[in-house]
């Protein structure tokens, strides 16, 4: 059996007109004569999206009962055994009710697919698997519903259905998405502006990289070796060298002159962690690179021309960037093609750009060495001393005169020098032999004898063999000396690469690692303690080849074993791996440390503010057995009961304050926990309502049927409505009523209290939480500026929060917000749709 084709609809946020794109879709194909049936459209009480599915076949769906709560879900078995061509399945995340075939109705949709049935389906960006802590990071809101990237990226179609944030929220204030109790808050909170805006963005990069992916596949599968120019892809090559920046902005600008270019360097590293690149100018160059809007990336690789090629193929580069060669001038002219024409050869259909620098060029003098003598290199030494030497003979001898035996031994000199130059000591002192045999055979009398007759000429040709010698030793040195700095520098470059990923704001221990695999060449390392992995760079796979003991963590080391020249720099490589790691143990103490000075600045301010709410009754009271204790006054029995209610009420409201107060301090303490509990909002408003005595002439409620209950403490959560009601009610108009409205969003209820008074900027809104700030209030009967310092500790204390913002028109709005208790089934999740 054929399997089906699953088209998706992907979508930035709620309301950009999934469902409603799909339903479209589905009318059409049926207009083409395809056999099209509704297996689940979740409508949410939109209008628009229940009349576009109108005049489609709809499967039944299957009703549960859970728990008292009648649920609908799609039923498969009735879409299976009614196998219709296509079939319309919405919210692909969605969670299923109990007692289903599956937990999940993406899982539905490949039972679908694998039946044969071709199947449309939506879903929004926050629901994708590797986007969910992007996406909570961006809006706040965690979102419990995810979808595998594998499931959406084995689509055979998927379709952005796009619209502008301003648009979106002009759909969601006119009462198209939401019911009208839900827009305030989902205005303020998930659907800002920047919100939106991040989310499209996430949404385009997302699909933009899965066709890309989709292409790179398809290349792969056929066999494509050539390069794709879907969109330009520069690569500059850089060398860490002070060219890097010229050649970065020349690749930048390469790649902006087509829509959508994309700029990525590339430094190709040696596999024994050595390289001669400069490491300040690399730093420099690849901080310029995401400036630019970039990517670095580094490889590793021998052959530097190879590799570069090889890193431009697998990106789909059409354009590559490299700066002419630094090389001198004599050596670029006897040494062979270089890095750039061995580009040139190898790049095929890339595009090779050559740019000109001020480094290009080099010095004038002889080639300058560089590293360690190579066999390669002595080799080359010792087929030099066998090419020059019988060629300078062939010369020299029919030039040769009894008197210029001097200038002889000299270009024998000058030869042997060259061969040192190029080998190394052991070449040079076999070309000194073999030249000291050739002088003396051909050149010094006897001739065409071993022996010497003149000791003078003896003596020459020991000094001509010492000379050769020490030319040879101290060419030999410098190279040794050479690849010690080149060791040196490589292992500045590790230690400033790992500095320099720290202050980018990566993990030292991460970075470190990570290091350590690129350095040696290896396949993998991991650093953990026990069996838990602490940083893991590459994939490890069977038993490590070295291990290396960092405090109470092991470093194991995948793939080659380093050698003898390795081990110091391991070693401090390990001393700082140690170190990072206790300053990740100090961090995570002084982490710990935070909610405890927290606690102690919450409960200071609550302690400073019990004179606020107690002075009121404490005077109430004592004014009142004042009174009554009174002697030159005759109370009338009516007028002794009304002073000993007030006595009583304000002592009890006075009691009840000092409980709740210390019982909030010791819960900053960590010695009382405060009692938290299901909580129907209306619960606390009400009684809120009759201690201030408002009415519906003064405060307008909106506590709209169905809101979840909170997770709070009845009695604090009174005590902050308390507060702020009473500042609501003092600042508003006689003619204008406080608005108190309650909404549900993103798993939190959020209570809004609304008045039209003069509220205050803005930016001083932190101020109003501070304790004994009045912002201008001067009316010394209403308390010293306290309340809100208390109602913000009381709903920090209970996991909520309090915060304010601007009413439109003019006023001040009060947001307290307390986590809603979870729904008992994952249909009633307060999940976006």
């Amino acid at each position: 059996m054929t399997r089906g084709e699953l088209r998706v609809f992907l979508g930035a946020a709620p309301g950009v007109g999934k469902t409603y794109t799909m339903a479209e879709e589905g009318h059409r194909l049926r207009s083409e004569g395809r056999d099209v049936v509704v297996a689940v459209v979740e409508a949410h009480g939109r209008a628009a999206t229940a009349a576009a599915v109108q005049g489609l076949e709809h499967v039944p769906r299957r009703r549960l009962d859970h728990r008292g709560l009648v649920l609908e879900e799609l039923d498969l078995p009735a879409v299976l055994a009614r196998h219709p061509e296509y079939a319309l399945v919405d919210e692909l995340a969605h969670t299923n009710a109990p007692g289903l075939e599956h937990a999940k109705r993406w899982q539905d949709v490949q039972a679908l697919l694998d039946a044969g049935i071709n199947v449309l389906s939506t879903v929004n960006i926050q629901h994708i698997e590797s986007l969910n802590d992007v996406v909570e990071g961006i809006t706040g809101t965690i979102q419990r519903e995810t979808v595998p990237d594998g499931v959406l990226r084995s689509a055979d179609q998927i379709e952005l259905v796009d619209i502008a944030p301003e648009l979106l929220r002009g759909r969601l204030a006119e009462g198209i998405i939401y019911p009208a109790a839900r827009v305030d808050a989902a205005l303020s909170n998930y659907f800002r502006v920047g919100n939106l805006t991040a989310l499209r963005e996430l949404a385009l990069l997302w699909l933009a990289d899965e066709v890309d992916s989709a292409l790179n596949r398809y290349r792969t599968q056929k066999g494509i070796r050539s390069k794709w120019e879907a969109r330009e892809r520069v690569v500059v090559a850089l060398t860490g060298g002070p060219e890097g920046q010229t050649l970065l902005r020349r690749g930048a600008r390469i790649a902006a002159r087509s829509a959508g270019g994309e700029l990525l360097a590339v430094h190709v590293t040696n596999p024994d962690g050595l390289r001669g690149s400069h490491p300040g100018e690399l730093a420099v160059q690849r901080a310029l690179v995401e400036k630019l809007g970039g990517t670095f990336h580094q490889v590793v690789g021998a052959d530097v021309p190879g590799s570069l090629v090889d890193f431009a193929r697998s990106a789909n580069a059409t354009q590559l960037v490299i700066g002419v060669s630094r090389r001198a001038r004599l050596k670029a002219l006897f040494g062979g093609p270089g890095i750039g024409a061995t580009v040139i050869r190898l790049s095929g259909d890339i595009d090779v750009h050559i740019v000109n620098h001020g480094a290009a060029g080099g010095s004038r003098g002889l080639p300058r060495l560089g590293g360690a003598l190579s066999a390669r290199r002595r080799l080359a030494g010792f087929a030099l001393a066998l090419a020059g030497g019988p060629l300078l003979t062939w010369l020299l001898v029919g030039v040769s005169t009894p008197e210029s035996v001097t200038s002889d031994v000299l270009s024998y000199q000058l030869l042997v020098i060259l061969v040192a130059l190029a080998g190394g000591i052991w070449p040079a002192l076999f070309a000194a032999l073999l030249s000291g045999v050739t002088l003396d055979y051909f050149f010094i009398q006897p001739l065409h004898t071993v022996t010497v007759s003149e000791p003078l000429h003896l003596f020459a040709l020991v000094l001509y063999s010492a000379n050769a010698m020490l030319v040879s030793f101290v060419v030999d040195r410098a190279a040794r000396r050479s690849r010690a700095a080149r060791r040196a520098a490589s292992e500045s470059d590790l230690l400033a690469s790992v500095a320099g990923n720290v202050l980018r704001g990566e993990d030292a221990v991460e970075a470190l690692v990570g290091r350590v695999r690129e350095a040696f060449n290896l396949d993998a390392a991991r650093l953990r303690t026990g069996d838990t992995d602490l940083a893991v760079s590459g994939s490890p796979r069977g038993s490590a080849a070295h291990r290396v003991e960092v405090d109470e963590a092991v470093l194991e080391l995948f793939g080659s074993v380093p050698g003898p020249a390795d081990l110091r720099l391991l070693e401090v490589i390990t001393a700082q791996l140690g170190a990072a790691l206790d300053y990740r143990e100090l961090s995570e103490r002084a982490e710990g440390m935070g909610p405890l000075a927290a606690a102690d600045r919450v409960r200071t301010a609550l302690l400073a503010a019990v004179g606020h709410d107690l002075r009121r009754p404490l005077t109430a009271a004592t004014a009142a057995v004042t009174s009554l204790r009174a002697e030159d006054v005759n109370w009338s029995e009516a007028d002794r009961q009304e002073l000993l209610a007030t006595a009583e009420e304000s002592l009890a409201t006075l009691s009840e304050l000092v409980t709740s107060l210390l019982d909030v301090s010791r819960l900053q303490a960590g010695v009382l926990a405060v009692s938290l509990a299901p909580l129907e909002t209306a619960d606390a408003v009400l009684p809120a309502l009759e201690e201030l005595r408002l009415g519906p002439g003064q405060v307008q409620l909106d506590l709209p049927p169905g809101l979840p209950p909170v997770l709070g403490d009845a009695v604090l959560l009174q005590r902050v409505l308390v507060n702020v009601l009473a500042n609501a009610v003092r600042f508003s108009p006689p003619q204008e009523k406080v608005l108190l409205a309650a909404s549900e969003f993103g798993g939190k209820v959020e209570v809004r209290v609304i008045d039209c008074g003069p509220g205050i900027s803005p930016e001083r809104g932190d101020e109003m939480f501070v304790p004994f700030q009045r912002l201008g209030d001067t009316d010394n009967q209403t308390g010293l500026g306290l309340g809100l310092a208390v109602a913000k500790g009381f709903m920090e204390g209970m996991g909520g929060t309090l915060e304010m913002e601007t009413t439109p028109g003019g006023g001040l709005t009060m947001v307290l917000g307390l986590p809603a208790v979870p729904a008992a089934a994952p249909a009633e999740s307060a999940e976006l749709r």
